[in-house]
């Protein structure tokens, strides 16, 4: 989609049998994979899940296949490929092991979308060969755009398969632009919650410690995009998704902070007109909604009650202070290998405070150390993005001396 004019979204497949849509859910227990596992469970009749894949989590990964029963089962940790076989004999699923057997697993004819819900740049070489092999995609993974968005998104074109949004705010977006084919966008709007931390100063940030910036307000989320969204960044890396899917300049993405979540995210068209889409924070919801796309499901979920006195307020955000969302912004604007930089880096200062190694300030001067450290590449190739993953993460880990 284009600031132009927007493309229509081609609508996903439905299985060979026209029944029920086959899913290849690629991280199925984190977060989103779990709850695209309610999801599924509440719609037997619409929805069946042929590929199970996680990263280390086996005994979970082990208690879905026996329950879900798909065809093929693939944990990321080698170590534990013995158990998972073992606990899964008799159940007819193959089992596979390894970084490659992700990819692999993506080539697979038994699915129809990909829910594409590994955590990080983990899950950039899945998308990118489920893609390659004509299947649609619903995009839980915000780093595969921010990372390689350019090299991603003309495959998509190419191969003329739709990449549905996951994410609530890009999900809103997509949902407010259904109908919108041949008008323009003049700006987006998405909008934050604020974190744990809204309001906050530096002098307070400089004490945060794991327990609290894991305890987000509004969303049930992982560990990482808990970090994340405490420190702003979660809604930098947005920024950038949302200027490769819908083929925005910079300059006509904007964010706001809305601590009651209740506007998932705003489109303004170029005759002054705003579209939002509005719920209660769910995430099930925009699962829901990219798994079944272009119909909409029948659900039990807690509706929004306007009868109820309730105030929606919206703020500009506090860049001085949550300077992560300014480091993002500035990859915006630069593009490159920028945000692929920023975002190796971000994740290993991420994974450096979940393990008590640094404060939660410091994440920002690794991620701002690291920008600066390693060299910008204007327009990279697939494998100079691999590249400059490793240098950034090389050199922030050195910072931490992990």
């Amino acid at each position: 989609m284009n600031s132009a004019t927007q493309q229509k979204p081609a609508a996903a497949p439905t299985s060979a049998d026209g029944n029920r849509k086959r899913i290849g859910l690629f991280g199925s227990t984190g977060s989103i994979g779990t709850q695209a596992l309610e999801v599924i469970a509440a719609n037997p009749d619409k929805f069946a899940v042929t590929v199970l894949t996680a990263n280390s989590n086996f005994e979970l990964l082990i208690e879905q296949a026996k329950k879900f029963r798909p065809q093929t089962v693939v944990i990321g940790d080698e170590s534990k490929f013995q158990t998972v076989k073992q606990a899964l004999a008799g159940t007819g699923a193959e089992v596979m092991a390894g970084d490659q057997s992700l990819v692999d697993a993506a080539s697979l004819e038994h699915y129809d979308m990909m829910l594409a819900a590994i955590v990080g740049f983990a899950g950039l070489r899945p998308t990118l060969r489920a893609i390659e092999n004509g299947k649609s995609i619903a995009l839980a993974n915000k780093e595969t755009l921010v990372v390689a968005g350019d090299i991603v998104m003309q495959q998509a074109v190419e191969k003329r398969v739709p990449v549905i949004p996951v994410d609530s705010e890009h999900s809103a977006i997509f949902q407010c632009l259904i109908g919108e084919t041949r008008n323009r966008i003049e700006k987006v709007v998405l909008t934050a919650s604020g974190g744990p931390f809204l309001g906050k100063k530096p002098n307070y940030l400089v004490n945060v410690k794991r327990e609290h910036a894991l305890q987000h307000p509004n969303w049930n989320m992982g560990a990482k995009i808990s970090v994340d969204s405490a420190t702003l960044m979660n809604k930098g890396l947005e920024m950038i998704e949302a200027k490769w899917l819908f083929n925005l300049r910079p300059e006509q993405i904007q964010v706001v902070i809305h601590p009651q979540s209740i506007v998932h995210s705003f489109v303004q068209f170029e005759d002054s007109s705003i579209k939002a889409q509005m719920g209660l924070p769910d995430m099930k919801l925009p699962i829901q909604y990219a798994m079944a796309f272009p119909q909409r499901i029948a659900n039990a979920f807690p509706r929004f009650d306007f009868s109820k006195s309730a105030q929606l307020t919206f703020e500009p955000p506090d860049i001085k202070t949550f300077r992560n969302l300014g480091l993002a912004m500035e990859a915006l604007y630069k593009g490159g290998n920028l945000p692929c930089v920023l975002n190796a880096a971000n994740e290993i200062a991420v994974y450096g405070f979940l393990r008590n190694r640094i404060g939660f300030l410091d994440m920002t001067e690794v991620i701002e150390q690291t920008m600066k450290k390693i060299h910008f590449i204007p327009k990279p190739t697939l494998e100079q993005y691999f590249e400059s993953d490793g240098e950034a993460r090389s050199f922030a880990a050195s910072l931490m001396n992990l």
